[in-house]
């Protein structure tokens, strides 16, 4: 978690612009979080989307709170979000919110705390800004390009090392036997199941490295990736390609993420296997 080197970075201060946005960002997943909460283990109207997606009217309320407070604040400024119908004027803007308003729905409706509000700020397919709220732990993740990641205003950065220990490893069982022979001997680290907040598990070092399946799209991944590349972290698919946001696809294969030295050993252990 926060430790002595990461206290002691220091960052270049954020142009206005980006400063404003933060600013802007933070009060308003803050806001969309206790919206989250309040209606959080209560009676919601709930249905599928896409054949097997559960989706509430918490998911709708809290995306309409954010885009009520977004839009018009950034007029100029594109919108992407899983809860929205796809406007493609966003493929002609440089700069793009990019939203979740609840990932992990299946927890949330569940009564699991393990979900959370995630938004990103997207610059010509980067982010530059981003920001993992939960709510149920108050649990705050914020990171800026150039400027580091804070968990709860705490600097944090992912675990250093380069060895594999699969009880401090997330995310589907498949690829996580896949690092070692003898994985199904060994323990596993607890699915986390909101993607995004698996990944900022990383960037607070709470474990050292998560996969994500295949089946994740731009607003499960913007916010947590930048949150994990500014602490000291690296988050590509497994052969090892940058992502990109604000693509006409959404859609991303496996990804890993990890600590600099782990991605890498990691990355090259996939190199050399034949996956299906």
């Amino acid at each position: 978690m926060a430790d002595a080197e990461a206290e002691s970075t220091t960052h270049s201060p954020l142009p206005d612009d980006l400063a404003r946005d933060q600013a802007l960002l933070v009060d308003t997943v803050r806001e969309a979080g206790a919206l989250g909460l309040s209606l959080f283990r209560t009676e919601l109207k709930k249905w599928t989307k896409d054949a097997s997606s559960p989706v509430s009217e918490a998911d709708i309320a809290v995306n309409d709170l954010i885009q009520t407070r977004l839009q018009p604040a950034t007029p100029d400024y594109g919108w992407l979000s899983e809860e929205s119908a796809d406007d493609e004027r966003r493929l002609r803007m440089r700069r793009v919110w990019i939203v979740d308003p609840i990932d992990g729905t299946r927890n949330y409706l569940a009564g699991d705390e393990d979900w959370c509000v995630s938004v990103a700020l997207v610059e010509d397919g980067v982010p530059v800004l981003g920001a993992v709220f939960a709510p149920a732990s108050d649990e705050f993740f914020l990171a800026a390009r150039g400027a580091g990641t804070r968990w709860n205003d705490m600097p944090v950065r992912a675990t250093p090392g380069s060895e594999i220990d699969l009880a401090r490893i997330a995310g589907p069982r498949p690829l996580i036997e896949r690092l070692t022979e003898a994985a199904e001997l060994a323990p596993h680290h607890p699915r986390i199941g909101s993607l995004a907040l698996r990944l900022c598990r990383v960037a607070q070092g709470r474990i050292d490295a998560a996969f994500a399946g295949g089946q994740s799209r731009d607003w499960d991944l913007a916010a947590a990736n930048l949150i994990v590349s500014e602490a000291n972290g690296k988050m590509t698919s497994l052969s090892g390609e940058a992502l990109r946001y604000n693509c006409r696809e959404v859609k991303h294969g496996r990804l890993v993420a990890a600590g600099h030295e782990r991605y890498s050993r990691i990355i090259e252990h996939f190199r050399h296997l034949s996956l299906p």
